[in-house]
């Protein structure tokens, strides 16, 4: 199989981490949403000594850097999303209380301070084991994982009107 086609098959399951995020509900346990997680890790993984241009100490230090900043910002996206979906579920319908919305916004808060920061602390401990050009490869690397899992998840939502560029009807 090549490089691009382990590509594809790879952020296929990532896309279906996406859509499972979407959902109302959760799948009880999450199997195929942790294996579509090890699916991409394993695939940046794969990928990182030679996209990286990394020595073999460099590899042996960057693996768990890399698995740990994937792991914690997986996580605080996660734990976001489930609260927001938590405040949505009280809003709708329509007995939420002051004190229920302010304890889910504390939360919604508290993640968005400290998801990030740990993020940047993660990264910044990955970059000093890279040199600024493999640090640059890395950002990339990143970001064409990124955006080749968005088109993948593009393709398989449902297209709605207002999603096509169309006018709903009787406009």
């Amino acid at each position: 199989m090549t490089a691009r086609g382990f590509l594809a098959l790879v952020l296929g399951f990532g896309t279906a981490v996406g859509l499972a995020l979407a959902q109302e509900e959760e799948p009880a346990g999450r199997p195929p949403r942790e294996e579509a997680f090890r699916m991409v890790d394993a695939y940046v993984v794969s990928n990182l000594q030679e996209s990286l241009g990394l020595t073999d100490d460099q590899f042996a230090k960057a693996i768990p850097l890399v698995k740990r900043l994937q792991s914690e910002r997986r996580q605080y996206l996660l734990d976001r999303t489930r609260t927001v979906r938590e405040m949505r579920r009280l809003l709708q319908r329509g007995g939420a209380t002051e004190t229920q919305v302010l304890g889910l916004l504390r939360q919604v808060k508290g993640l968005d301070a400290d998801g990030p920061t740990r993020t940047r602390k993660n990264l910044d401990a990955l970059d000093a084991v890279l040199s600024p050009l493999q640090q640059a490869k890395y950002r990339v690397l990143e970001l064409e994982v990124e955006q080749r899992m968005r088109e993948l998840m593009n393709r398989v939502r449902p297209r709605s009107p207002a999603r096509q560029g169309a006018r709903p009807p009787g406009q």
